[in-house]
């Protein structure tokens, strides 16, 4: 099966941490912190609608100014989570610059930030066109772990202990639509963007009686239409199957907490993704800076059950030697 997203990380695992997730087929890509950002191209962060920052140390955070400033002066809205005081964090770097030319864009870019606490989640729109002045309404929502919920897919997040809160995410697809190729050249059926909108259609768990139409288009003109039983359909081109799962974990210590958390969170991952910033021999200056060794991360991904382990975030101190940060954590996971 194909999958429907490819995560990355953005830069090497000596750089700044992030995670970037494209999803196939779509102009949408979800992202795992903010650090620097120099491994993408514009391109690719202007199909970002969704970004979740663990919290708020300059390597994790810095790159929220470079995305800022390329979605200015778009009819965009741009989603943004971070744990406990990330309001004031969020705003103390919008009152950094001045807006006074903002209130010409004919275009209402939003940013979206919502502050995660244990119990719930605060939510407040700075608005472009009112210079980002913090707002008056607070949205409130209780916090049950769900971080976004949508049709195809959700966002987990729990907050670990990093001396600071930090979150820990994951990524679920609920399941997984892959179009069967030679069932629509067997239907003479075209590919286009009506595929978007079947597996919508799916997601949304639409009434397989309803009429879905399929199109040509050309010209950016509907030329020709089908229409079938969305059930039908599903039956004749489409095939389901289970859905990926990713995590994301970085800047914790390995305290009992920390594990339970980590564990419950990336359980049964397709990959997780975990920062492995000391060696284990170096284990005790691991836990002075609240932070993992190789080996940690590995046990840890070996009790989760995840299929696939992949550590980063390597502490700048062993240039060089990234080897033995995926030999130390892998020794660990096979056990």
């Amino acid at each position: 099966m194909k999958p429907s997203f490819h995560p990355r990380l953005i830069n090497d695992p000596f750089s700044d941490p992030g995670l970037f997730i494209p999803f196939l087929y779509q102009k949408r890509a979800l992202m795992f912190d903010l650090g620097s950002l120099s491994g993408l191209s514009p391109r690719d962060l202007l199909r970002v609608t969704h970004a979740f920052v663990t919290h708020t140390h300059m390597d994790h955070f810095i790159g929220f100014d470079e995305l800022l400033r390329l979605f200015l002066g778009r009819d965009k809205a741009l989603h943004v989570f971070g744990p406990p005081d990330f309001f004031r964090h969020m705003e103390g770097k919008l009152s950094a610059y001045s807006w006074n030319l903002v209130h010409e864009y004919e275009t209402d870019f939003r940013l979206c930030v919502n502050e995660v606490h244990p119990d719930h989640l605060s939510t407040k729109v700075y608005a472009c066109q009112h210079r980002f002045h913090p707002p008056r309404t607070v949205l409130s929502r209780p916090f049950d772990g769900t971080l976004l919920s949508e049709p195809s897919f959700s966002v987990q997040g729990t907050l670990l202990d990093h001396r600071i809160p930090c979150l820990g995410l994951a990524f679920t697809e609920n399941f997984h639509v892959n179009i069967i190729k030679e069932s629509l050249k067997d239907l003479d059926l075209p590919v286009g963007p009506w595929l978007s909108e079947f597996k919508n259609a799916v997601y949304r768990q639409k009434d397989p009686a309803e009429e879905f139409q399929v199109t040509w288009v050309e010209k950016e003109k509907i030329s020709r239409l089908r229409r079938f039983p969305l059930g039908d359909l599903i039956k004749k081109i489409a095939r389901i199957s289970p859905g990926q799962k990713i995590a994301y974990i970085t800047d914790v210590v390995d305290s009992p907490q920390n594990q339970e958390k980590i564990i419950r969170l990336a359980e049964g991952a397709d990959v997780l993704f975990i920062e492995a910033a000391f060696l284990d021999r170096d284990k005790e200056a691991a836990r002075k800076k609240f932070h993992l060794t190789a080996k940690e991360a590995g046990h840890m991904a070996r009790k989760a059950g995840v299929k696939h382990l992949q550590v980063f975030h390597f502490s700048p101190r062993y240039k060089g030697r990234g080897e033995e940060f995926e030999k130390e954590a892998w020794e660990a996971f096979k056990g």
